[in-house]
């Protein structure tokens, strides 16, 4: 039994790279280590949620079925309907019709689960907690954490209007002190002495977001509140206040890899890699 009592797992996001956290997480299920808090933006939100509902390998199911399907991923989705991802596929017919979501585990036996976004009009970073969404609410909030600059339309949810959850804060570890947990394992999808840089193209986001100029500002200055935080989980990790999970070996799949197999391969080195460092971890929890 592993002592879990206000720890909480902390998810990045990555796009496609978020495939190592589902083996990750599909380890952590298979050695029944279940977090009573979890928070993820984006990617981290888009495959916790099967964690969450205690459905081993459902991600790596979706992922060889259907990753290389235009319909979940293509340029003609973007033209077509504004979004690369065709979000009535992978949020609509996938969990509902193809590789049913189980709603009703998720409701019955998920932990606080929280979903963060971020704001298009004051860039700041906002956290729904699953639990007390309806399904349709649940889906839409995880499309809108998922929804990045120049490739997915402004998501209206909830009254508002999102993006990406990682543009206001790619790594929640702070929410989730701040929401009463005591120590966090955090599952980066980065290899350690990553640090971001600032984005190219700095005009032509200033021009596509010209009407939401405190977003333009959060994607301005991701990169150097990403890595302040990068530098902040080093010192609680030093402190034992967290204990990081990130890929071993080189990453070498983009965010928008639709190659089914590298992907499959990169959530075996997931697995791999988090059933390697099981009694470490156990170790920690105590």
């Amino acid at each position: 039994m592993y002592n879990v009592n206000k720890t909480a797992l902390v998810l990045e996001g990555g796009g496609f790279r978020g495939m190592y956290t589902s083996g990750v997480l599909d380890a952590f299920l298979k050695k029944d280590i279940h977090f009573p808090y979890v928070i993820g933006v984006s990617a981290g939100a888009a495959y916790g949620i099967s964690y969450a509902s205690r459905q081993y390998g459902r991600n790596k199911d979706i992922n060889l079925k259907y990753t290389s399907d235009p319909r979940y991923m293509s340029w003609g989705n973007l033209f077509r309907k504004g979004n690369l991802f065709d979000w009535d596929f992978v949020y609509g017919e996938i969990p509902e019709k193809l590789d049913p979501f189980d709603f009703e585990a998720f409701y019955q036996s998920a932990p606080n689960f929280n979903v963060g976004v971020t704001n298009a009009f004051s860039g700041e970073a906002e956290f729904f907690s699953a639990n007390n969404m309806e399904r349709q609410q649940l889906l839409a909030a995880i499309t809108a954490s998922s929804s990045l600059p120049f490739v997915s339309q402004m998501a209206h949810f909830n009254n508002g209007i999102y993006m990406d959850g990682g543009l206001a804060d790619s790594i929640p570890v702070m929410k989730a002190f701040d929401d009463g947990q005591e120590r966090a394992v955090v599952v980066l999808t980065r290899n350690e002495n990553y640090r971001k840089k600032a984005p190219k193209f700095q005009w032509l986001i200033k021009l596509a977001y010209r009407k939401y100029p405190k977003l333009v500002e959060a994607i301005l200055t991701r990169a150097e509140r990403y890595n302040q935080t990068l530098d902040l989980l080093e010192q609680m990790e030093n402190e034992g206040r967290v204990f990081i999970i990130r890929p071993q070996k080189p990453m070498r799949v983009s965010r928008i890899e639709n190659d089914a197999q590298k992907l499959d391969v990169l959530y075996q080195q997931g697995f791999d890699e988090m059933m390697d460092q099981v009694n470490e971890l156990g170790a920690w929890l105590g």
